[in-house]
């Protein structure tokens, strides 16, 4: 599969400033969601680089390394917090990540490529492509840049909040966080819209009553 050939486009256009823009983080309970864009450099190619979901977390942390070593490339990030996810919802923090990210590039992008659904009120004209992160390699640096620092971000809140074990899950709602949400109840960095940190809320704001034996 031809990479580039989004950005090839554009560039026969008279636009060579791309940029590939993705997110990481919608799904978690807690934690932030965190979005990256990137404007490649000339001649860029890449062995391994695709989806950062098809990679390791050994790969993407080469990949983020190379990738921000590299001469021109640019690139920048974006961030929405909790209070600002439960405050607009997933999908507004999302996009608000995703064009604060843009808008970071200096000087600005001419034309950005958006994994999946079109962005709402992009600052720039926009290509929206289904997958985009396995078909562009702008937007999979994007989703690799995007994820690693999450990824460091919530190993960094393991150490706040050990007993949820974040390093290992990254906030996701698997069987171990959840059983840790119903232990201990949400910290601070939990998103309390999503449903199971609501459960478990309430779970703590009303215990069941002790069962009393009859006699």
């Amino acid at each position: 599969m031809d990479m580039l050939r989004y950005e090839r486009r554009q560039w026969r256009a008279g636009r060579p400033r791309v940029a590939g823009v993705d997110e990481a983080g919608r799904g978690p309970l807690a934690g932030p969601v965190v979005a990256a864009a990137v404007i490649l450099p000339a001649g860029f190619h890449h062995d391994t680089l695709t989806d950062s979901k098809q990679l390791t977390a050994r790969q993407r942390e080469q990949i983020f390394e190379e990738l921000t070593q590299l001469p021109g490339l640019e690139w920048a990030l974006g961030m929405a917090d909790v209070e600002q996810i439960d405050a607009w919802n997933i999908l507004r923090a999302t996009e608000h990540a995703m064009r604060e990210a843009l808008r970071r590039l200096q000087p600005a992008p001419e034309h950005v490529l958006v994994d999946g659904r079109p962005l709402r009120n992009c600052p720039f004209p926009q290509t929206a492509i289904v997958g985009g992160d396995a078909k562009s390699f702008s937007i999979a640096a994007a989703s690799v840049l995007a994820k690693v620092t999450r990824d460091r971000m919530m190993t960094t809140l393991h150490a706040q909040y050990p007993q949820y074990n974040f390093a290992r899950h990254k906030g996701y709602g698997t069987a171990e966080h959840l059983a840790a949400l119903r232990r201990f109840g949400p910290s601070p960095v939990h998103r309390r819209s999503f449903a199971p940190v609501r459960h478990a809320l309430e779970m703590v704001a009303s215990p069941c009553a002790p069962a009393h034996r009859a006699d």
